[in-house]
């Protein structure tokens, strides 16, 4: 009688932890981002967000936690990538420069041709909250806030540097900055031309305290 050899069977597979998710949660983002960019945190629908995405409700929640949680994430993104030029802006040599390479760096960001909405999706998610959307609101300023202090603190650097005279007072001329910021983003999702948001650049050059 012929002797038997045993053959050892492959291991079995060990059971996967869950359904490997099928979509690029970058890509993803980048296309929320656009949604909340384009109609707000309160205008974006869950289904307008789904529908972008390209994924289901429970693959949102399962990836991103809740509208909230997607919103503050694109929010991240939002800064790390189109406001980028605000950080190039605070290293430049003088006061001026800073002023001028914020608001060249949001005129490139408003009038280019990638396809990204217009306007600023900071201003537009803040201003038509409701009750319910408080902590988006009281986020969105924090971060203005965080920007616009490091922002005066660089002038007040230029100030005792002497870039700047004396009797500038540098929170007023921060805050007149942003406002024009904010407008040059308001006049953009409104359909202003690149003509006329050059022309608020090249005006409020001409009028900036120092040259």
């Amino acid at each position: 009688m012929e002797s038997m050899t045993l053959s050892h069977a492959d291991p079995a597979p060990l059971p996967l932890k869950g359904r490997p998710r099928e979509f690029c949660t970058d890509a993803a983002l980048a296309a929320a981002l656009r949604v909340f960019w384009s109609k707000g945190y309160e205008g974006a629908s869950l289904a307008d967000l789904t529908d972008a995405m390209g994924i289901t409700r429970p693959s949102l929640y399962a990836a991103f936690g809740n509208k909230e949680a997607l919103f503050h994430k694109a929010l991240d993104l939002y800064e790390a990538e189109k406001l980028a030029y605000t950080r190039q802006a605070l290293e430049q040599p003088t006061a001026r420069g800073v002023a001028e390479c914020f608001m060249r760096g949001a005129l490139a960001m408003q009038t280019s041709q990638c396809g990204d909405p217009k306007g600023c999706l900071g201003v537009i998610s803040a201003m038509p909250c409701g009750a319910e959307a408080d902590s988006i609101k009281a986020d969105v300023i924090a971060r203005r806030a965080s920007s616009q202090a490091a922002l005066v603190e660089r002038f007040e650097r230029a100030k005792a540097e002497g870039d700047l005279p004396a009797h500038v007072d540098v929170t007023g001329l921060t805050c007149y900055l942003y406002a024009l910021l904010q407008g040059l983003a308001v006049q953009a999702g409104s359909g202003a031309s690149r003509a006329d948001l050059e022309r608020l650049v090249e005006t409020s050059l001409a009028i900036w305290p120092t040259r």
